[in-house]
């Protein structure tokens, strides 16, 4: 069988955990080719260090897609992170010249959390983050993300029947599926919602929690996702195996005596628990 091929667009922090720094070898350990197309090269992540170098690769993206096309790549998979506001538009062009009929588009919004947006966004990138949501067959954003892109308040609290409610109407912008994560219903207890427009269906997928904030942990998440997905689970089966994925790279970190969570968790040690889960061939939920 012929290996499966993913582009990832997204930036790359050299130290620290997240974006392109797990996408390729969380993908990669799935089986899957994973080709990365890197928006911005930073000298580290942004969340915790006092100031980093930024090299900005916006009039990178077109010319290398230009350059591909004398070739013929196809792509089983086009999995969008952080985006600058300018580059939305051309990743939407990427998109359009690289997708086939059978090419999953994955949007992972990476641009609010904790109820607020990330430093440099306003209300012009989260309409820029709606057109590319209509461009999408999943979107992975969490409930910040979701509130903003459709226009509600993300400093209200939310019961559990008004978020499945915004997975409906995430679904009516254009992608079939629809995950929210980081949601917790019950005290000790987080998990993800997961809509499937086609089936109607609307599943909670959960776990224990630990106490404490993660960084890096969202990027962990979409990439196992996408992964488990193009390896033919369902939906819902992929986000367990992702959720579960996670759930375990920060155990696997809290197991240290004093765990760097400076640098993100440590899910290197948690990729056998991913393969496992991948190459049973057996599918978690139907």
């Amino acid at each position: 069988m012929k290996q499966k091929r993913l582009l990832t667009i997204q930036d790359y922090s050299c130290l620290g955990r997240c974006s392109l720094t797990e996408a390729l070898p969380v993908i990669s350990a799935c089986g899957i080719e994973c080709v990365g197309i890197p928006t911005a090269v930073l000298s580290n992540h942004t969340a915790g260090f006092k100031s980093w170098t930024y090299a900005d690769l916006t009039d990178y993206l077109m010319p290398t897609i230009e350059h591909w096309k004398d070739y013929n790549h196809q792509f089983d998979a086009i999995y969008t992170g952080y985006l600058g506001t300018n580059q939305v538009p051309i990743v939407m062009k990427i998109i359009d010249e690289l997708r086939k009929e059978d090419t999953i588009v994955m949007v992972d919004p990476a641009f609010a959390d904790g109820g607020k947006l990330y430093l440099g966004f306003d209300n012009s990138h989260i309409e820029a983050m709606r057109e590319l949501v209509r461009k999408s067959d999943i979107i992975v954003p969490n409930l910040t993300e979701a509130c903003f892109l459709l226009g509600l308040s993300p400093e209200k609290v939310w019961s559990r029947l008004q978020i499945e409610n915004m997975l409906v109407h995430l679904s009516h912008m254009g992608p079939s599926g629809v995950v929210i994560s980081g949601l917790s219903f019950q005290e000790g207890r987080v998990g993800c919602l997961v809509y499937e427009k086609e089936r109607n269906r609307m599943l909670l997928i959960e776990t224990e929690s630990y106490r404490g904030q993660y960084h890096g942990t969202g990027d962990l998440f979409a990439s196992a996702l996408i992964g488990a997905k193009i390896n033919g689970f369902s939906l819902p089966g992929a986000v367990r195996i992702a959720h579960d994925f996670v759930h375990v790279a920060i155990g696997k970190t809290l197991q240290d005596k004093e765990p760097d969570l400076f640098y993100g968790v440590e899910f290197e040690k948690a990729i056998p628990s991913l393969i496992d889960a991948l190459f049973r061939k057996k599918e978690l939920i139907g």
